[in-house]
């Protein structure tokens, strides 16, 4: 049996939803795994502050910008098909993660993934979705689906940080990638994952909905490129600054891709977006929280992985436990939430939600961050009662957003205003590293610089030396010092010094070493901080916000307002 208007192929019921729910967790792992292994990142890679933004920001780009796109396709030609691609590209890309010997390979693995797994998120639940047409048996296998979904993202963190303790093997060298050791064995066993995925799903039954409807080409070109061009140009902001050629260049041709992207969806027949949804007020208020709220979220995310990780220089299995407490509750919390959507307005519940995690930001902003906890830095156990707050309000938040988002719209536009609401909050998400990034990396830059001219004028160092350290950034002092002596030391002899004067130089800043590097790890820490602070005020604008919404709610939603809403508050 299968839902109104949707053709199913013969093969397993069971299969399938086996293949759905691998598919899901599958998915979830792969883009929560760098949560915990940014400061590893940082550490192996040598990499820059926008390096490590990429890596963490380029997955949910993937995700982002065709999501509106493969629901359609699934439709079209057969859902199975696109989760062969899905699980194939998710495997290619782990692999390619594990074998990475570098930033920028980390860069390019990490967007395999995260087409794959853009691909998995929506086409795994319309699967399920499609075997299912009775509104309380499809609510039923959905929140199941979310629940497999929520437990890949508790999975990962735990993953990275076992594999990156116990898997080591003796000898072996940062970035070498032919190593079967450390925290890429995390990234091998979600590559065997997206096989066993593979070969459930060849015994899964394949569904279709061959509507009247065709794919929005121009629409799908002008969003991607104009949401990768604006990216790109705040990431590259990060090192290069906001008056760099191309990050102008970037922000001009994203800003005309976009506005093109509006003449042609208030053209088209078929949009991508229907843009009058958000002539309604109450739901352009919810696609506001929808951005606001999940930036706030992984802003927070995003920080406590770099600053506990990558400036405290704690294991990466406290990371993962800390992370733990983030997701945990998204998973623990899934009949609770589910209650609470149908017996209070969900407005209520998202407001509760938003006020904890503007607590949890609040209260991280106090923490002294940057310096070792060996060295008098603030207890990795410290993090834990403010993370458990953010996850309990991520619990509360990320599935009531959409919930909120349908009741304010007609019956008519439920689909697409939960599509719509799904982009939203996974821009958010995308937003969150790279714009926490942009105010850490900032700010840590702006306060490193007076300290570092101190130290490295009272070492004596000639003015040309200074202004040429003076120009790396604190994040390269720390996770880069090899990177940036070899630099200098090249620097000053092509510019005529003495072999024996560049060795003196040398020596000078090997023992400034501690010095700088402390200096540089205390600025970043005031970079964060304020990143926590900004979450902080976005969570409590979006808290403030859903107070204005007024949308239906009832303890006894018709069936087909029941069926679809829980659909949308599935499809996180």
């Amino acid at each position: 049996m299968s839902s109104p208007g949707i053709t199913v192929s013969t093969g397993s019921t069971r299969a399938t939803f086996l293949a759905a729910y691998s598919a899901v967790t599958l998915a979830q792992m792969t883009n929560a795994l760098p949560g915990a292994l940014n400061g590893t990142f940082a550490a192996e890679f040598h990499t820059s502050g926008a390096g490590l933004t990429w890596i963490a920001g380029i997955f949910m780009t993937g995700v982002v910008v065709f999501e509106l796109s493969w629901g359609l396709l699934g439709d079209l030609f057969g859902r199975r098909r696109l989760l062969y691609a899905g699980a194939g590209l998710t495997a290619v890309g782990s692999v390619l993660a594990a074998l990475a010997p570098t930033t920028g390979a980390m860069i390019a693995a990490q967007a395999v993934g995260g087409i794959g797994a853009g691909i998995l998120f929506p086409i795994s639940l319309s699967m399920i979705a499609a075997l299912t047409p009775d509104p309380r048996a499809r609510a039923r296998v959905i929140a199941t689906w979310a629940g497999f979904l929520s437990l890949g993202a508790v999975i990962s963190p735990v993953l990275s940080g076992l594999t990156s303790s116990v898997f080591t093997v003796p000898g072996s060298e940062p970035g070498d990638p032919n190593v079967f050791s450390g925290w890429r064995v995390a990234y091998y066993i979600a590559a065997g994952v997206g096989v066993l995925v593979l070969i459930a799903a060849t015994r899964a039954k394949d569904s279709a909905a061959p509507v009247e409807r065709r794919l929005d080409l121009p629409g799908q070109a002008t969003l991607a490129l104009g949401l990768i061009a604006v990216l790109y140009a705040t990431v590259q902001a990060v090192d290069a600054g906001f008056g760099a050629a191309e990050v102008i260049a970037a922000y001009i041709a994203g800003g005309i891709l976009l506005v093109l992207f509006v003449i042609i969806e208030q053209r088209s027949a078929q949009p991508l977006i229907h843009l009058s949804l958000f002539r309604n007020r109450a739901y352009s208020i919810t696609g506001i929280v929808a951005v606001t709220g999940m930036f706030a979220f992984l802003a927070i995310c995003y920080s406590t992985s770099v600053a506990v990780g990558g400036l405290a220089l704690a294991e990466t299995w406290k990371v993962g436990v800390l992370f733990v407490f983030i997701q945990g509750p998204a998973f623990l919390f899934i009949p609770v939430v589910g209650w609470l959507i149908h017996h209070v307005a969900p407005r209520w519940v998202l407001t509760g939600g938003f006020a904890l995690m503007a607590v949890s930001g609040y209260w991280l902003s106090t923490f002294s961050l940057g310096t070792p906890e060996e060295f008098g830095g603030t207890s990795w156990t410290a993090f834990i009662p403010p993370l458990l707050l953010l996850g309990i309000g991520f619990a509360l938040t990320v599935g009531s957003v959409t919930a909120v988002a349908i009741n304010t719209v007609e019956a008519h536009n439920i689909g697409m205003a939960s599509a719509t609401t799904n982009l939203l909050r996974d821009l958010g998400f995308a937003l969150g590293p790279v714009l926490g990034s942009v105010i850490a990396f900032g700010i840590g830059a702006t306060a490193f610089a007076v300290p570092l001219a101190g130290i490295l004028g009272g070492a004596g160092l000639p003015e040309d030396a200074v202004a040429g350290l003076s120009q790396v950034p604190p994040l390269g002092f720390l996770s880069g010092w090899p990177d940036v002596i070899s630099q200098f030391s090249g620097s000053a002899l092509a510019g005529g010094a003495p072999q024996p004067a560049v060795d003196g130089m040398v020596q000078s800043l090997t023992t400034l070493q501690p010095q700088i590097q402390g200096a540089a790890g205390t600025s970043l820490g005031q970079g964060f901080q304020a990143v926590y602070l900004t979450a902080g005020i976005a969570a409590t604008v979006s808290a403030f916000l859903t107070l204005f919404i007024s949308g239906r709610s009832s303890s006894e939603p018709s069936a087909a307002s029941e069926s679809k809403s829980t659909e949308a508050d599935a499809a996180v």
